[in-house]
């Protein structure tokens, strides 16, 4: 029992990548500043649903777990992202901003043909 026990840690140990070798490289980013709107995704993109009026249906979809993202005003969609911060904290981040005007600074960069961005900084313009 031992000897299985032995031979599949090492299996284990085997097949764990050396540091720096097999890991994935960060996406080329960017500073940037963006103005936009705070959007539920759902709600915006699949209903047509936008505005002060929506705003709290927006704050409780961002609770359940609906994606806000940031409209820019450059017309490109923004999905918020942090080092290490799963996507329901940058609900709460962005929440209390939604369907409203923010000026977003943060890192930006493209990814499977979309733009995220590591927001360093929000507020309301």
């Amino acid at each position: 029992m031992k000897f299985f026990i032995a031979a599949g840690a090492a299996a284990l140990l085997g097949a764990a990548p050396v540091a720096g070798q097999g890991m994935p490289t960060p996406p080329a980013s960017r500073a940037a500043t963006i103005t936009g709107t705070v959007v539920d995704l759902s709600c915006k993109f699949s209903n047509g649903l936008t505005g002060e009026g929506h705003r709290m249906c927006a704050q409780v979809c961002a609770d359940a777990g609906v994606p806000l993202v940031i409209l820019g005003s450059d017309g490109q969609l923004y999905l918020p992202a942090g080092a290490g911060m799963p996507s329901a904290g940058q609900n709460d981040r962005l929440k209390e901003f939604a369907e409203q005007q923010v000026r977003v600074t943060g890192q930006v960069f493209d990814a499977a043909g979309g733009r995220v961005i590591r927001i360093e900084r929000v507020q309301r313009t």
